[in-house]
């Protein structure tokens, strides 16, 4: 017997006119008089394959039992399909029953199903065809992110999940206890004494690896982080999530330009791996969800990115005549709406905004020589608004102890953090992209819910 191949690898041919074995889930099936007609899919691609099994063959025997969703095994050989919609086609000498579907009560029959509803089952959507799509798309990014940092020389480095610091100064964040919550144990005046905890003292989810990665930037030069962070935020928007995934990359020697410029090299590259690598994942998701997706995703590539400091976006946006929900004036945070005005109408391209009021930025930004703005950058896509945000890092100790304290974040908490200004402290830039809105980006789907396997927001955490 032959050994397995998936059926993207039949795809390309090679095998053609060869008896082949393949593995999959049933999508759907139907009978005629002498035929049976099969579409088979293991998650290799997005088609799948048609097993053609003869009424005459030993297989047909086991084909009346199969339903929608059953696991299967087939035997035959890959030919020439003569049918429109495929290139090829198995003729089956041979199937076997791995697991049946329960017939009708089987939640995925042939027929249309709404987001939401797959979201309630989200154990069975990734076998769906709009789901197959979304996550080898998710899956080559991740690889793509991979790639281009080791080709570059960098070191991936595993930064902390459990931590005592909160790099964003939200305070937005899940606590970490094995402690008996009927039974807290109670200091002197009647707060909970975490001495008598696991670590001894409050500990949280992190938000950002960037604070742990930096310290090895100030070592090994060009690193990155790739990883769950955690937000306890109680927004129900479609672009927000308890977990997420977020990619942090910190160079040494690099000023806010060296950022700004390895930032648009780096999601150009991401972009251009997808439409070279998930062209007919890409045409099915424009074709279901976003008419536009490969225009856009191939002007990205295509644009020049342009750049801006914040007073001129400011300017822009007061100038534009334009009636915004949130009112724009110099000082106050850029909401999406203004973002995609600066893309989509009057720049018509990404846009690089830097140098940030240092109010409205977090304390480990560089202050600028006006001593009223900060190194920061955020990278704008139209369409979307902020798909990175970035600094150059605060690397003068005094200036980075005054910023502490007038954020008012307890001192000894960042110890170390400070070490790096006292030790060798060098010039240093990084940013971070938050995995799942590019991966909703670069899908058009219209929500972060459905990029991430299970996901994870407030009042749900299902499976």
């Amino acid at each position: 017997m032959p050994s397995r191949t998936k059926i993207a690898v039949l795809q390309t041919g090679t095998l053609q006119d060869q008896e082949v074995c393949v593995r999959g889930w049933v999508r759907t099936k139907r009978d005629s008089k002498n035929l049976s007609f099969i579409n088979l899919n293991d998650g290799s691609d997005q088609s799948g394959i048609q097993i053609i099994v003869d009424a005459n063959s030993e297989a047909h025997a086991a084909t009346v039992e199969v339903h929608t969703g059953a696991a299967v095994e087939v035997i035959g050989i890959l030919v020439a399909s003569p049918g429109k919609g495929q290139k090829f086609e198995i003729q089956a000498t041979g199937l076997r029953l791995y697991g049946n579907a329960s017939g009708e009560d089987y939640p995925l029959q042939k027929k249309g199903h709404t987001l939401e509803f797959l979201r309630e089952i989200a154990h069975l959507r990734p076998r769906t065809n709009t789901f197959g799509c979304v996550f080898r798309v998710r899956n080559g990014i991740a690889y793509a992110i991979h790639k281009f940092f080791q080709e570059r020389g960098f070191l991936y480095v595993h930064t902390p999940i459990l931590t005592v610091s909160d790099a964003e100064g939200a305070g937005e964040m899940f606590r970490v206890t094995s402690m008996d919550l009927d039974q807290l144990p109670k200091d002197s005046e009647g707060h909970t004494d975490f001495s008598k905890d696991f670590f001894g003292r409050p500990v949280n989810l992190t938000v950002s690896g960037q604070l742990n990665v930096e310290t090895f930037a100030c070592a090994l030069s060009d690193v990155y982080t790739f990883g769950p962070t955690f937000r306890a935020e109680n927004s129900n928007t479609s672009r927000h999530l308890a977990e997420f995934w977020m990619v942090e990359p910190e160079m040494a020697f690099y000023d806010l330009q060296d950022n700004a410029t390895l930032a648009e090299e780096f999601l150009k590259y991401l972009i251009a791996y997808c439409l070279e690598h998930h062209s007919e994942d890409l045409a099915f998701l424009q074709r279901f969800y976003n008419k536009e997706l490969l225009k856009t995703l191939e002007h990205i590539v295509q644009s020049n990115f342009q750049q801006v400091t914040y007073t001129e976006a400011v300017s822009i946006l007061e100038k534009s005549g334009q009636s915004f929900e949130f009112p724009v004036k110099w000082g106050v945070d850029l909401q999406s709406e203004h973002e995609r005005f600066l893309c989509d109408q009057h720049f018509k391209s990404p846009v690089v905004v830097v140098d940030y009021p240092r109010e409205i930025k977090a304390f480990y930004m560089r202050l600028n020589d006006d001593e009223k703005t900060v190194a920061a950058m955020d990278v704008l896509f139209p369409k979307l608004g902020e798909v990175i945000g970035g600094s150059q890092r605060e690397e003068r100790y005094d200036v980075l102890e005054q910023r502490l304290q007038k954020a008012g974040a307890e001192e000894q908490d960042y110890w170390w953090y400070l070490d790096l200004r006292r030790y060798g402290t060098a010039p240093h830039s990084g940013f971070g992209l938050g995995f799942e809105r590019f991966v909703q980006f670069v899908t058009g789907m219209g929500n972060i819910r459905d990029v991430i396997p299970f996901p994870r927001v407030p009042h749900n955490a299902s499976f």
